[in-house]
Parts: structure tokens; C-alpha cells; sequence
């Protein structure tokens, strides 16, 4: 697995090039700042997102994907300091609402897409519920692809998920769960701790390959509301 690995970065490193997107945060997107990702973490993600088997592995997948990202920007910019909610990092710098959550990780979701790294699922724009009348929550949105296009009734019918960064604390894996789950607020089905505590393994051994890989054959350019 590690020399496959270390073979497919050799050929994609030169090809990734760096990238930067814009982050939100301090609730609302009353501030943003530029992230960007180098060539080694783009190589990374890549090789992890290629390897998914199918569309449920690629949702697992993205779910650390996308804590890896925030995590990275949180390198960058004052997001490091958001936790879960809205209520363990209240007036802290570089909190993060659900409106910045939803908007930044459906930027990060539209980065992977455009290049491609997405083979099972589309971007859609982000979908919000209501609960108990007053409370309004956001989430990013992909919906499962596959084969030829079907007609537009049958499109309508095809399962879509929320990528919800905002229950946890940055860096961590967003949450990823059916869409109707989602707007009745089970969020506490949302994680199958066995397969995330295995594709956190898988990540941790891609990590070390891609970063082999790339330092030695490429360069490195430096809640509810």
C-alpha cells in the first residue's frame, strides 16, 4: 500500500498546484481571511479522496477531508480557536457560526470538485432546517452521483447528505449524514465510530506516504443561529 501510494504522488505532485480560498468566521462572515493550501497537502487529500471504493466511502472520506482543511487553515488564521457550537468558544476570535461553517466548507467542497476529486457526489448550495420555530441552522450540501445523467425526476430522488462542520471543534471530521436525518436533528447517528476510527488509520498512513513522496521528488512551496 505504501509504495502504491508513494508511486501515484510521484506522478500527481507536479500537477497539484497550490491553491487559496477564503475562510469565514466571528459568526455571520463578519471576517474572512486567505488560506493557502501548498502542493503537499493538495497531493494528499488527492491520493486519500482516490482511493474511496464508493460513494459511502467517499462521504467518510470527505468527512476527514474537510476537518483536515479547517484544520489547516486554522494554522493560517484565528479559526484554530472554534469549537463545537456556539457556546464553548463565545466571543473568541475565529469562532465560527453556522453561516461561516456552511459557506467555508462548501468553498473547500467546490475546491475539491474542481479539480475533480470528487467521483460520487455533487456540490449543491448550502440547505438550512428550522427547529422549535426560532432556531435556523445551516450545513453544507452534496448530493450521490453516478452513471449517465437520469432525467430531471429521476435527479430529483437522488440521495443528498450535509457536511456539517460545526458540531466539532476545528481540525476535527465534520459530520456527515443523510439529509433527512440531518432536518430531523439526529446528529447523533451521524458517526459510525468503527469506520471513522478506521479511515482515521488509513489517513494517518497515507499522511506519511504523501509527505515522503512529495519532500523527497517535488517541491514545497511555502449554533444554530
Amino acid at each position: 500500500m505504501r509504495c502504491w501510494l508513494a508511486l501515484l504522488l510521484l506522478g500527481i505532485a507536479p500537477l497539484t498546484r497550490a491553491e487559496t480560498i477564503s475562510v469565514c468566521y466571528n459568526y455571520g462572515c463578519l471576517a474572512q481571511a486567505a488560506v493557502n493550501y501548498d502542493d503537499r497537502q493538495l497531493a494528499q487529500v488527492r491520493a486519500f479522496l482516490a482511493d474511496a471504493r464508493d460513494a459511502a466511502d467517499e462521504r467518510q472520506r470527505l468527512s476527514l477531508v474537510i476537518g483536515w482543511l479547517l484544520g489547516w487553515a486554522g494554522e493560517q488564521t484565528p479559526i484554530a480557536a472554534d469549537r463545537g457550537g456556539n457556546f464553548a468558544d463565545q466571543g473568541v476570535d475565529g469562532r465560527m457560526d453556522c453561516i461561516d461553517h456552511s459557506t467555508t466548507s462548501s468553498r473547500l467542497l467546490r475546491l475539491l470538485a474542481s479539480h475533480g476529486w470528487l467521483r460520487f457526489h455533487r456540490v449543491l448550495e448550502p440547505e438550512y432546517r428550522v427547529r422549535y420555530l426560532v432556531q435556523v441552522h445551516y450545513s453544507a450540501q452534496i448530493e450521490e452521483i453516478g452513471g449517465a445523467e437520469p432525467p430531471s425526476a429521476e435527479a430529483a430522488a437522488r440521495p443528498r447528505y450535509v457536511v456539517d462542520s460545526w458540531f466539532r471543534a476545528n481540525g476535527e471530521p465534520a459530520v456527515v449524514m443523510p439529509l433527512p436525518n440531518w432536518l430531523a436533528g439526529r446528529e447523533d447517528e451521524a458517526v459510525d465510530q468503527e469506520g471513522v476510527a478506521a479511515a482515521v488509520a488509513a489517513a494517518a498512513d497515507n499522511n506519511q506516504s504523501a509527505v515522503a513522496a512529495v519532500a523527497s521528488h517535488g517541491p514545497n512551496p511555502d449554533g444554530d443561529r
